[in-house]
């Protein structure tokens, strides 16, 4: 386990642009029409240049570039954007993972080679439904043959790391459709699915509606019912759910998300992106002019506070528990030199009790029935850090 202050070994890059807008995404994204793209492109070097003359990075080990759809870019702006990447952030370990997001649409095959040839070595596809009714009724653009089609491009680009997210509890969304959207999932033989819950946000046509009492959604009981058929149906077909909501076949789980989970460092660039670099966090500026005229002043920074040992300590166990694996208490001792028991003890007894959290030879992890009421285990160590 790294220690907080040291340097990160992974990149998070946001590009804001998008075709549309989806009725659930509350996501630092812009319609791509009238964006200006090329200056965007040039504040991210100036961004590059700057964060990495503050903080010299060392051998990265992660890169992941998100949004938005970063798809969106043409070949040739996807090509100069890889070569300032590359420029920047140079030294890579020899098994990095270096993924990006993309939107069935928007992979043609020649976008896809360039993306190869610059480094880019995993790719997630923003899918959510293999239901056409769902995907217009959530605001996506894609249809299902983009699906396949993209997939097929990817594998003719020479990509075999190949992930696809997907959402249930989606408004009139049953049982039967997400089996079946499991179902087509799983034809393709991916290494990775990432499969989410519905969560209505602020600032979302989603939002506004469930306002108005006019968003449909499923009854508790049945999400929960998909939540474990999925989790069954993805066991049977060989599929490790190594996170909460990430499954993967060995080898295949995400490098650059397991750094969230276990709360180390990471460079965050792009309008609007998080970092969290040597036991400070920040955020940058987020609209798309503001932040293209912050890089020209320095680094865009909006926010940033130190993360203090108490909060530090508690962020660990909310997001390293998101883990199936759970938390290793030696990862405890190293980032933080002190046992984990020993300042956790009475909210791990008490979760326990709960049924919410079990011990293992290393540590502690979520029961089964902690699984399904995660958030509930996540929130018992807010504020449990400031008495130990």
């Amino acid at each position: 386990m790294r220690q907080r202050n040291e340097t990160p070994e992974a990149v998070y890059i946001h590009i804001p642009f998008c075709t549309n807008k989806c009725h659930y995404c509350d996501f630092n994204s812009y319609v791509l029409k009238g964006q200006p793209v090329h200056e965007y492109l040039d504040a991210l070097e100036r961004e590059m240049e700057a964060t990495a003359k503050a903080t010299p990075p060392g051998r990265i080990r992660t890169i992941f570039v998100g949004g938005g759809t970063p798809t969106v870019l043409t070949p040739d702006q996807m090509e100069r954007f890889l070569r300032s990447v590359k420029a920047y952030f140079p030294g890579v370990a020899p098994d990095y993972e270096f993924t990006m997001e993309a939107n069935p649409g928007t992979t043609d095959l020649e976008k896809l080679q360039a993306m190869k040839e610059g480094g880019v070595n995993r790719l997630s596809f923003g899918v959510q439904s293999f239901d056409a009714g769902l995907l217009h009724a959530i605001g996506r653009i894609h249809s299902v043959d983009d699906v396949y089609r993209s997939v097929d491009n990817a594998r003719a680009a020479g990509f075999d790391n190949v992930s696809i997210d997907l959402i249930f509890g989606l408004p009139n969304q049953t049982i039967a459709q997400m089996r079946e959207t499991l179902d087509r999932a799983l034809e393709l033989r991916l290494p990775h699915h990432s499969i989410y819950s519905l969560k209505v946000e602020e600032n979302t046509l989603f939002h506004t509606l469930y306002e108005r009492g006019e968003l449909p959604l499923p009854k508790e009981e049945d999400e929960v019912e998909m939540f474990r058929l999925i989790m069954d149906r993805l066991r049977e077909a060989g599929y490790e759910q190594y996170e909460i909501s990430n499954f993967a076949k060995p080898g295949f789980e995400s490098k650059h998300n397991t750094v969230y989970w276990r709360n180390e460092s990471y460079y965050g660039l792009g309008a609007g992106a998080h970092g969290y670099v040597r036991g400070a966090r920040h955020v940058n500026v987020k609209g798309i002019q503001p932040y293209i005229d912050a890089t020209k002043e320095g680094l865009p920074t909006l926010e940033r506070y130190e993360v203090g040992e108490a909060e530090a300590m508690e962020d660990f166990m909310m997001v390293g528990l998101r883990l199936l694996r759970g938390v290793d208490r030696d990862d405890f001792l190293a980032q933080f030199g002190r046992e984990l028991e020993a300042v956790f003890g009475p909210t791990l007894e008490r979760l326990q009790r709960q049924g919410l959290l079990e011990p293992t030879p290393i540590g502690w992890r979520l029961t089964r029935d902690g699984i399904l009421l995660g958030n509930e285990a996540f929130g018992a160590f807010l504020g449990a850090g400031m008495s130990a």
